[in-house]
């Protein structure tokens, strides 16, 4: 029978991977240096892009103005919070999921925590602690201590101020409308039926019924 020649297998050895290592650099270099012709480096470019870091603007927040500096990557969550100290705005998912950072911008809700506070600039903010006349509380507020409508209370601005601008622009919700309005808040104690009945009463009290 013949013998069958088996292959040797060729070793890879540390000099081997050197060489390949140190080629290997002074293609990229090479490749680096070509490719690069006519190319301005970070350094040069960086004088000719517009960028800025921070920048001034207006807030028109509960009929007050405030004048703040504010860098591109800050939320209006963020700022009514921590800088201008109106904690009733609550940081709950903090992914525009839940509805608890909800504040009136022109009138519409929205999600504070999504919205950056650039947007914000010029535009009339109000905020659950923007509601209360004096020592009177708005209709909203009130039907809410009447009716049982919260529980931890952590959710509660958010469907206070969800309820505000329903019934700024429809002064008789139905049940579904209300329903339907307040769907994008959630209340994790799944106090719903009691909430529903607030925003219903406080529906009345302002049409004087």
């Amino acid at each position: 029978m013949e013998k069958v020649k088996k292959k040797k297998r060729k070793t890879f050895t540390r000099r081997d991977f050197l060489k390949g290592l140190s080629g290997g650099a002074i293609g990229a270099a090479v490749s680096s240096r070509l490719l690069g012709r006519g190319l301005t480096s970070p350094q040069e470019s960086e004088e000719k892009i517009a960028v800025y870091s921070k920048k001034q603007i207006t807030l028109i927040v509960n009929g007050k103005s405030f004048s703040i500096e504010v860098e591109p990557r800050e939320t209006l969550l963020h700022v009514l919070r921590e800088r201008l100290n109106l904690v009733g705005t609550k940081r709950v998912c903090d992914r525009g999921e839940c509805g608890g950072c909800t504040v009136l911008l022109d009138g519409n809700p929205i999600y504070s925590c999504h919205y950056l506070a650039l947007r914000a600039d010029q535009k009339e903010i109000t905020t659950v602690e923007g509601l209360a006349s004096g020592k009177s509380l708005h209709p909203v507020q009130q039907a809410f201590i009447d009716k049982d409508a919260f529980q931890c209370g952590f959710c509660t601005p958010g469907f206070i101020m969800t309820g505000v601008a329903l019934l700024n622009k429809n002064k008789t919700p139905s049940s579904e409308e209300i329903k339907n309005a307040l769907s994008g808040n959630i209340c994790r104690c799944g106090n719903y039926s009691k909430i529903y009945e607030a925003i219903a009463a406080a529906s009345k009290t302002m049409r004087g019924v």
